[in-house]
């Protein structure tokens, strides 16, 4: 069965709000979760930076750590900024010590 853009849309949003400060999840775990792509989750972050209420789309990141999005942040050095402010360390626009601050939705 195949969700509205509007509902698959707001499944993504809703997992990404319940990411825990300090803790990042990646597009692949939101995706399956909400039975959409990588991609898709991918593109619902671009589009979420005006939702209320807000979307911590910082902390999505790809499967391995990289802050892939970061580009689409204004500056792109802020995804890293708020990262940081959260307590999470980073190399080369990757988390340091990726699994301990890794966050699985269910």
């Amino acid at each position: 069965m195949r969700m509205a853009k509007e509902d698959w849309t707001e499944a993504v949003y809703d997992v990404v709000r319940q990411t825990p400060k300090g803790k990042v999840t990646t597009y692949g775990s939101i995706a399956k979760l909400v039975g959409a792509t990588p991609r898709m989750v991918g593109w619902a972050m671009n589009q979420s930076h005006n939702q209320v209420p807000k979307v911590p789309a910082h902390r999505v990141v790809n499967r391995v750590g990289l802050l892939s999005g970061r580009m689409h942040f204004s500056p792109p050095s802020s995804m890293q900024k708020l990262l940081e402010g959260e307590g999470i360390k980073i190399k080369d626009h990757q988390i340091i010590n990726f699994a301990k601050h890794l966050w699985q939705p269910e």
